[in-house]
């Protein structure tokens, strides 16, 4: 898998949308430089991989990566560590995670951690590289009570920003200046759960004015809201061009 690309195999945020499947919540496949990445490989992340018509083999990732540990970012990241090293028998890739997810309450089973040759620990203005690409994770999140951080990827060609789960605060768009920014929007309007509602994505994408937004992680105020929807009305209002992700969508970074 050589051409440059994000693949969105779930596109679902909020408990009750993750526990009724009304999206998917397979999490997101980044294929950059010659280097896959697993993110987020949240419920359903393997059977998505192997539900694809040109399915994703497990065997080709590089890697996985963990921007927290609650459930629906989790809860297949060791049968896809076991899918991504057959089993354990072919020990190879590297997982990052926050320190949380190893040691408080960890989601990632001992057993398992022997299959990968590395596993390093995400914390707040440090640099990691995978492969042929590099990424950083520039600052600690506001998500509740867990340890949580968006990520900024960084290829030959393209740069990429990820805004995972948070609470609003002014100083995200100062550290995802991707070319690409990547949005969790659970929310339609804002409340007092920790999570991005579409005005604070918009205040987000007007200071940062990426080529292209991806907005996805829906709760049902989303869902309801139609989010291609939303995103298009947005796109049409700011002259940034926002998109909704869809279940098994391909964004070709080319």
């Amino acid at each position: 898998m050589s051409q440059d690309k994000i693949i969105f195999l779930g596109t679902a945020g909020a408990r009750m949308v993750v526990a009724k499947q009304i999206r998917a919540s397979g999490g997101m496949w980044l294929s950059l430089d010659n280097t896959n990445l697993y993110i987020d490989p949240g419920p359903g992340a393997l059977v998505k991989c192997m539900a694809r018509k040109e399915k994703l083999d497990p065997r080709q990732l590089d890697g996985i990566l963990l921007s927290h540990k609650h459930i629906d970012h989790s809860n297949d990241v060791n049968i896809m560590i076991e899918a991504m090293t057959e089993g354990g028998f072919k020990p190879k890739g590297v997982v990052f995670a926050p320190a949380d997810a190893l040691n408080v309450d960890p989601v990632i089973l001992n057993y398992v951690r022997e299959f990968v040759d590395d596993i390093q620990i995400i914390k707040e203005g440090q640099t990691y590289s995978i492969g042929n690409i590099t990424f950083s994770s520039p600052i600690h999140h506001d998500h509740s009570d867990v340890e949580t951080y968006g990520i900024n990827f960084l290829s030959s060609k393209h740069t990429i920003s990820y805004i995972t789960d948070t609470k609003y605060f002014p100083e995200l768009s100062q550290h995802y200046r991707g070319d690409v920014l990547i949005i969790s929007v659970v929310r339609l309007k804002h409340s007092q759960y920790y999570h991005l509602c579409i005005d604070e994505a918009r205040r987000i994408i007007e200071d940062v004015k990426p080529k292209a937004t991806i907005l996805t992680h829906f709760g049902m105020t989303m869902i309801q809201a139609k989010p291609w929807e939303v995103a298009e009305r947005l796109s049409q209002e700011i002259g940034i061009n926002i998109i909704a992700a869809r279940d098994g969508m391909t964004f070709e970074l080319d």
